[in-house]
């Protein structure tokens, strides 16, 4: 899903400058990466399903079905990244209501089908994986459906489909360190499951509990992040650093607002929220799970800062820092794991959450700041009648560019812009 969104970056900046000739290559090629990555991703994992849920100590009685559950679906992972893939495309050209109805009709069909194949078919976990699936491949035929009829300006023409080298290296800049920055998030949350399960039964539960609830609000603060990621690239292109920075200023005001409110109403009704999903009430899984709903609850601040700076970096293609990161995060998570969860079981775990994201704001905070201060340089550049969004700390300057449509002047997009400003 990460190399999905930096795939988008280049669409983009080309659509910022009303480049649709480079707005077409650079989503040719990310779907050629797309099917490409996805196939490789079927292949591992399915093959290492069980391999790697024995490494991560699941219980014995749910090994077979985690298994079962865990192989059909990486047979899916195909239809789940063009999901992905056409929903970021379809955003990057500034709409993000019709991938959002998509998913929400996904999930519905998703539910019904889930109830049908388990309680009507008798088909068990694996037919709630298959629903998963089905409903993926609804979402896709969807996108794919309505890109058809409503957006032409991603119809692909042949030529578009010879793709260069430089094009599949630019979009890797991009999209690797993204994908990247995801995977070594994940490798965090897989150390921290691997000390819940030396935890017994009843953390395990909670900590799933809490990440369910959890994630509603994660999944609202990231959101912004994305569009700004969307708003920033599409402003990089159209060569005005102005709207950037009111941009970003007033998304983190949007951010901090949101986080303010999901902190207090998931603090104030944490215990209520956890009872639902917990179906026998033990008291001992719902004192567990609001813990970590009371920590992070009351610091949803940084990681609304942290979405939105990280946001307008990838937005600008400067991938190196939001990948660091990444490692700043899996490195806060391993360290509590193996280190507080030791010390303090279960209350050391939850408490790497808000560290890794105290972690990564430190870095982003100066990086977004230098960032800012090389786009007014450029645009000083600029005004003084230099070529657009020259660059006066690189050796060479970027070369300008007419947009298509008769726009006003913009940068080089498409490669030139992923590689020479990430």
């Amino acid at each position: 899903m990460g190399a999905n969104h930096g795939l988008r970056h280049p669409t983009a900046q080309a659509y910022g400058a009303r480049d649709h000739a480079a707005l077409r290559r650079s989503v040719a090629t990310g779907a050629v990466l797309t099917f490409a990555v996805s196939i490789v991703l079927t292949a591992l994992g399915s093959s290492l399903a069980r391999f790697s849920l024995e490494r991560l100590g699941t219980p014995p009685t749910l090994l077979d079905d985690a298994t079962t559950f865990a192989q059909i679906s990486f047979l899916g992972v195909v239809s789940l990244m063009f999901y992905n893939f056409l929903a970021a495309t379809i955003r990057a050209i500034g709409d993000s209501r019709t991938p959002l109805i998509f998913l929400l009709i996904s999930c519905v069909l998703n539910a019904v089908l889930v109830v049908a194949f388990i309680v009507g078919l008798g088909f068990g976990i694996g037919g709630a994986a298959l629903a998963t699936i089905l409903a993926q491949v609804t979402s896709v035929l969807l996108c794919l459906a309505h890109v058809r009829r409503n957006v032409t300006v991603l119809h692909l023409h042949r030529a578009d489909w010879q793709i260069s080298r430089g094009s599949v290296v630019g979009q890797l800049r991009l999209g690797v360190p993204l994908g990247f920055q995801t995977s070594i998030i994940a490798l965090g949350s897989v150390a921290v499951q691997a000390r819940l399960n030396s935890l017994g039964p009843d953390a395990v539960a909670a900590f799933t509990t809490y990440t369910r609830v959890d994630g509603l609000a994660v999944t609202l603060l990231a959101s912004i992040g994305l569009a700004v990621t969307t708003f920033v690239a599409q402003n990089y292109g159209a060569g005005r650093p102005d709207r950037i920075r009111q941009g970003v200023r007033q998304a983190l005001w949007v951010s901090l607002a949101t986080s303010a409110f999901l902190g207090v109403v998931l603090f104030l009704a944490s215990r209520r929220i956890v009872t639902i999903f917990v179906t026998d009430q033990a008291p001992e899984v719902v004192e567990l799970a609001t813990l970590p709903l009371h920590i992070n609850s009351s610091l949803y601040w940084i990681l609304g800062v942290l979405f939105v700076l990280r946001g307008a970096l990838q937005g600008l293609g400067r991938t190196a820092i939001p990948f660091f990161t990444g490692v700043v995060e899996l490195g806060m998570r391993l360290l509590t794991a193996l280190v507080l969860g030791a010390a303090f079981g279960y209350a050391g775990v939850v408490w790497g959450t808000p560290l890794a994201w105290a972690g990564a704001v430190s870095l982003l905070i100066p990086a977004y700041f230098y960032a800012q201060r090389r786009l007014d340089a450029r645009q000083a550049v600029r005004d003084d009648g230099g070529p657009p969004f020259a660059d006066p700390d690189r050796s060479g300057a970027v070369s300008p560019c007419v947009p298509q449509g008769g726009g006003r002047p913009g940068v080089a997009v498409e490669v030139e812009a992923g590689s020479r400003h990430s």
